[in-house]
């Protein structure tokens, strides 16, 4: 099969076989209920909800696909981006919403203009490897991907893997397969190419790092949890009532503050506690095993992975010095003290 014989319709069909069938079949209607993972998510902000919906969004299902990008969220620069190299579609871990994800405007004409197809998958590409664990130096003995009912809130409850004695060693593990090192040298290149010293980078502010406990602490069994999905400190003490041989907490994809209350319970219980790998590092942990296992079931589409990368820079060393001036110019505009233009 050529790659101007593949339809979008052929991705819905590998998307299925590698979600072992998760995505909706043509004719289930999009409604929260009506299929396991098209699932409803509001933190209850008025018109703010949004609903999952897995597999292709924007697109004909003839449509031919010859080129995907593989990304987490979709963004307006994300789209700019696909549009200029070509692409045919995106593929996006993360659920989709008009206007939010594509820069304030409507979500289909504008990937109509660049002629791209849209896919998107989350929950429904949830627990499907073992990859974040793996990552994270411990093997899935069980897994809960909606912990105490929670859609999402996903507890993975592990044991050490050959090579892992101590908290340390799940700080190595996880510097190298994030790459941590060359993340520091691209962020000291672009300090000294913006003269600035003041930029901050995702990846290196949000670095894995031992929030309680000490480096030698030994690792058996973790507590593996992700405190974004909605794990609270309730679910924690149910969770150690399941596994009390439980010695090592990491959470990862988000973390917790040093008083939080979820921060404050695992110290007061004596274990080790590890903040893994951010949200950032997504794009490792879920996109490239994605990736190819659809080159591996399209081996004529080409895949390209679409990553964003987020810097905080100072004010006043953002950018040039023509484009420093024209932000002050248009700021009088918007300085309504009698002193602006």
């Amino acid at each position: 099969m050529s790659s101007k014989n593949v339809t979008a319709l052929a991705v819905i069909d590998a998307l299925n076989k590698i979600t072992g069938g998760r995505i909706p079949l043509p004719g289930t209607p999009l409604v929260p209920g009506s299929h396991p993972f098209i699932v409803e998510k509001s933190s209850g902000i008025p018109g703010k909800a949004v609903l999952e919906i897995p597999g292709l969004l924007v697109g004909k299902p003839d449509k031919p696909i010859s080129s995907i990008g593989v990304g987490m969220t979709l963004t307006e620069s994300m789209i700019e981006l696909a549009g200029s190299i070509g692409l045919d579609a995106i593929i996006t871990h993360h659920p989709v919403a008009d206007a939010a994800n594509s820069g304030g405007v409507p979500l289909k004409p504008y990937l109509e203009l660049y002629n791209l197809a849209l896919f998107e998958l989350h929950e429904a590409f949830h627990g499907l490897h073992p990859g974040i664990a793996c990552m994270h130096g411990h093997r899935v003995l069980e897994k809960d991907i909606h912990y105490g009912g929670i859609p999402g809130n996903v507890l993975l409850y592990g044991q050490a893997l050959p090579g892992i004695a101590n908290a340390g060693d799940i700080l190595k593990r996880l510097n190298s397969f994030i790459n941590l090192e060359t993340e520091k040298r691209m962020l000291a290149a672009e300090a000294e190419i913006r003269a600035s010293t003041g930029i901050c980078e995702t990846t290196l502010s949000a670095r894995p790092k031992i929030m309680c406990g000490e480096t030698g602490a030994p690792v058996q069994f973790v507590l593996h949890i992700f405190p974004h999905t909605g794990f609270t400190s309730k679910h924690l003490e149910s969770a150690l009532a399941s596994y009390p041989m439980t010695d090592t907490i990491i959470a990862s994809i988000s973390r917790v503050l040093p008083n939080d209350r979820l921060t404050r319970s695992i110290r007061d219980k004596g274990l080790t506690f590890i903040i893994g790998s951010s949200h950032s590092q997504e794009i490792y942990e879920n996109g490239l095993p994605l990736a190819y296992a659809l080159k591996h079931e399209l081996p004529e589409v080409s895949v390209t992975m679409l990553r964003e990368r987020v810097t905080a820079t100072p004010l006043e060393n953002f950018g040039s010095e023509s484009i420093q001036e024209y932000a002050r110019q248009m700021a009088g505009y918007l300085i309504h003290d009698g002193k602006g233009p």
